[in-house]
């Protein structure tokens, strides 16, 4: 080893040993005669002594060390005078008696601080710069005690770590597909999985009872904040189980996870049908760090003139406490911002109570001042509220409501990043309709299994079917979504007939798993966690982007390696692909 210890070891018990350090040049300082150099790794800074009396020669050299030079330097540990009790070793320091540059350094395009002068962009392209700085190392090795603290858990519940291939074939169910060219076979592709759904549940058939995975995934889907083109999940699959067992072991791992990562205790989460869901937040995967719950007034306000609300399929609204003294101003920005192509309202309707029991709303003459009295009373308003409103088709009201709510918690300060509420969403419906290719399409996935008591409506009325399906919700980000499955292939065929897949298109597609299916498969169920996002949930940060070694830009392009990049004319006529 080039080093006896780390920058972040040395404490007082190691003064007057001889050692040797190695790292990059955070900072150097001169003052008089003396050079001081903050040396810092992966596990923290130590401070450097030079003295120009004792050995001008060397004191000269470390004056000449540019930042994020590699050195080493070998000397003796001492107590410091000035202590710096901020960092784990501010109370000593390393007279230095030998210095060796193992690298030089350009001057880096940004600074290694934990506040950098760099902006996103320029911090992507020179990542392996930007992983220097604590924010992200941090980050990373956060990331990997969950992971450790994920598959401790597992392993004790005898669950076995197995690999699924990357190279499959492409389904035309869920988000686009990354496909890859075959040299070997002409024409045909390879795709790169979305999750390793069908071949866990192979496993299951193939009587692994209980498996997992840390596995990466591929969506080629528009990105966002909690988007990446390529993604992890902590994969799960169990035989012989119902949905409570999978609700009540997956969240004991959640527990498990709060406790030794975050050495938080959290009581049994609370468990909300995906329609109480949708009527009371507007969201399935709801907030419920704060309150704003919505309230459906549709039976009291129609009748009254306002076109508006007489025409509307839904007409619901929530109270902000203490709101009552928005200007009309910050009602109007409401306004705009509700009207934005992201939310689609048409606009919005406000109630004040002041504080002097007088109700103003937007829409004052169509309404007595009685009847607006028990418009409040409804809302449940005290004095000093706000009650904002918006009507029109019952989804998409309860979607822009839920985004309203969001926005108002935000602007209230009402999500505290370490306030933990988790919850699980049942009952989902197991299908939902297109109008545009005027089609079911499954509401998790085709292998999902219906209610048995809903199956027959499979025949005549797929649409109000419920799936066995489940969702972990933690703050109002999804962190992990599963069913109980399909293991029947008769039912399996019929799910697929229901998504419009003929009986030749489903053998095509999944006459594999269709064909399992009839050598003893046993009934099963199981849950994917985005393992990016737990840690951003965990941590408090507002990007998975920053818990991803190497992460994509919002264009799906990775700006340091300049990927995807076109490929040659040779590899193209390999892959008998022609570019139109």
């Amino acid at each position: 080893m080039l080093r006896t210890h780390t920058c972040g070891e040395l404490r007082p018990l190691h003064t007057g040993q001889s050692v040797t350090l190695c790292g990059w040049v955070q900072r150097t300082r001169e003052m008089g005669g003396l050079t001081f150099i903050d040396l810092r790794d992966r596990y923290g800074i130590t401070q450097l002594v030079f003295n120009m009396e004792k050995n001008p020669g060397l004191c000269a050299k470390a004056r000449e060390l540019g930042r994020e030079y590699v050195i080493s330097a070998s000397g003796i540990v001492a107590e410091r005078s000035n202590k710096n009790l901020k960092i784990p070793t501010g109370e000593i320091e390393i007279l230095v008696s030998e210095l060796t540059v193992l690298n030089p350094s350009r001057v880096p395009p940004f600074t290694i601080e934990d506040n950098s002068d760099g902006g996103e962009e320029l911090r992507m392209k020179y990542r392996y710069l930007d992983l220097r700085r604590n924010p992200n190392r941090k980050n990373l090795e956060f990331r990997h005690k969950m992971a450790i603290q994920a598959r401790n858990y597992l392993n004790s519940l005898n669950f076995i770590e197995i690999e699924t291939p990357y190279l499959i074939n492409s389904t035309p169910e869920g988000a686009r597909d990354f496909v890859v060219p075959s040299r070997m076979n002409p024409g045909d592709f390879y795709a790169l999985p979305q999750s390793p759904q069908t071949f866990k549940q192979l496993l299951m058939v193939a009587g692994f009872d209980r498996y997992y995975q840390l596995v990466k995934c591929f969506r080629d889907e528009d990105l966002r904040a909690d988007r990446q083109p390529e993604f992890t999940q902590i994969d799960c699959e169990m035989s012989f189980v119902t949905e409570e067992d999978i609700l009540t072991i997956f969240e004991g791992l959640a527990k498990h996870m709060f406790k030794s990562i975050l050495n938080l205790e959290i009581p049994d989460f609370p468990r909300m049908e995906y329609n109480d869901a949708m009527r009371l937040y507007g969201s399935d995967k709801p907030d419920i760090r704060f309150g704003m719950t919505f309230t459906e007034i549709t039976s009291h306000v129609r009748g009254k003139g306002f076109k508006v609300f007489d025409d509307a399929e839904l007409v619901a609204g929530f109270c902000a406490e203490g709101c009552s003294g928005y200007s009309r101003k910050q009602l109007d920005e409401l306004t705009e911002w509700v009207k934005r192509p992201q939310v689609g309202a048409s606009g919005l309707i406000y109630m004040k109570y002041n504080p002097d029991g007088i109700v103003k709303t937007s829409v004052d003459k169509f309404f007595t001042t009685d009847e607006l009295k028990n418009l409040i009373n409804v809302f449940q308003a005290k004095p000093g509220d706000l009650v904002l409103i918006l009507a029109g088709k019952c989804q998409h009201t309860q979607e822009a409501l839920g985004a309203l709510r969001l926005e108002m918690g935000r602007r209230l300060n009402l999500m505290d990043p370490f306030n933990f509420k988790p919850l699980w969403i049942t009952g989902f419906p197991l299908l939902e309709w297109d109008d545009e290719t005027n089609r079911y399409y499954a509401k998790h996935h085709p292998f999902t299994s219906p209610k048995a008591e809903d199956i027959p409506l499979l025949d005549t009325n797929p649409g109000v079917v419920r799936a066995n399906a489940y969702d972990m919700v933690i703050n109002g980000v999804e962190i992990g979504g599963g069913s109980i499955r399909i293991h029947n292939k008769e039912l399996q065929k019929k799910m697929l007939n229901v998504l419009g897949f003929t009986d030749k298109l489903a053998q095509e597609q999944f006459g594999f798993l269709m064909n399992a299916f009839e050598y003893g498969a046993p009934p099963h169920g199981g849950i994917a966690f985005g393992f990016d996002r737990w840690c951003t949930v965990f941590s408090g940060g507002e990007s998975i982007r920053d818990f991803i070694a190497f992460p994509k830009n919002n264009s799906g392009r990775d700006v340091m390696i300049d990927s995807p990049a076109p490929i040659t004319e040779a590899q193209l006529k390999e892959l008998n692909i022609r570019l139109v």
